[in-house]
């Protein structure tokens, strides 16, 4: 009797997991095609290392970066503030960005960082074959999350406009944006972003670039600062993990930068960045 009831029940629940599970499927199998064909109207230039971009990305990004202070002191974030960037609608990119974890050799207290969002929206675009341009606008929301004084003091909505132009295998990318803080704006400062990165694309796999990083500082203890860091730096991939599979869009990238201060004012004198890329 007992093997009959349980025949029964299994009969009436398996319909229903197949059912969910092909739901699933599909729901994936979706998301994937229409990433795919959300990238494919855009070029397909490389995420640069440390810049704001105006492309829209469906990978999950971990840095790692070793900051020298004016003391010679050294910093070191493990993730950098990095995580996962959607493409859940067409023509549209949210991140969500996980707090990296600072280890300080200035004499602070090691901890946690602080949580992200961004929303990203490409305005236009073509690829290589139709024109290579793009630009979006993006729209940020850092909370303050961070321990031991580790992240802001309050939450920061940090707007930015990306545009970007390619030219054969070479690509001009710019963008500018602003930190405004949600609260007591003239104590905590509010800050205006600007990047330039030239970026080449050499044989299959390399990408050498180089990125101008400008942060010009409005009411706070830095009022009137500006800072600029040159950055060379290097991505190589992405490499195809299933070439088996013409649908599928896991891949894997890395590469590494170093930044140096420009002018005499820096919050530090130099950087390395070292980043690891797994699109899906």
């Amino acid at each position: 009797m007992h093997k009959i009831i349980f025949f029964l029940f299994f009969m009436g629940v398996f319909p229903f997991a197949v059912e969910a599970e092909d739901d699933v499927e599909n729901f994936a199998d979706k998301w994937q095609a229409r990433a795919t064909r959300t990238q494919a109207k855009q070029p397909k230039w490389s995420v640069p290392m440390v810049a704001p971009f105006p492309m829209l990305a469906q990978v999950y990004r971990t840095d790692f970066t070793r900051q020298i202070t004016p003391t010679g002191a050294q910093n070191w974030n493990l993730g950098t503030g990095k995580g996962f960037n959607l493409i859940p609608f067409a023509n549209t990119q949210v991140d969500i960005l996980t707090p990296g974890y600072l280890l300080r050799g200035d004499g602070n207290l090691d901890g946690f960082g602080d949580v992200a969002f961004l929303a990203k929206y490409r305005f236009l675009s073509a690829n290589e074959q139709h024109g290579n341009y793009i630009m979006s606008g993006a729209v940020g929301w850092t909370l303050p999350t961070g321990s031991h004084k580790n992240g802001a003091t309050t939450a920061v909505i940090t707007p930015t406009l990306l545009a970007g132009k390619g030219f054969g295998r070479f690509a001009v990318m710019t963008s500018l944006g602003g930190g405004l803080p949600t609260s007591d704006a003239r104590t905590n400062g509010r800050t205006i972003h600007a990047n330039t990165v030239a970026q080449y694309h050499l044989g299959k796999y390399f990408w050498p670039e180089v990125e101008f990083n400008t942060t010009s500082y409005l009411g706070g203890a830095r009022d009137g600062k500006t800072q600029t860091f040159i950055t060379p730096g290097l991505m190589v991939g992405k490499f195809v993990l299933r070439p088996e599979s013409a649908k599928s869009r896991m891949g894997v990238a890395a590469g590494v930068a170093f930044q140096t201060a420009l002018t005499n004012f820096h919050t530090y004198n130099n950087a390395v960045v070292v980043s690891l890329r797994f699109g899906f």
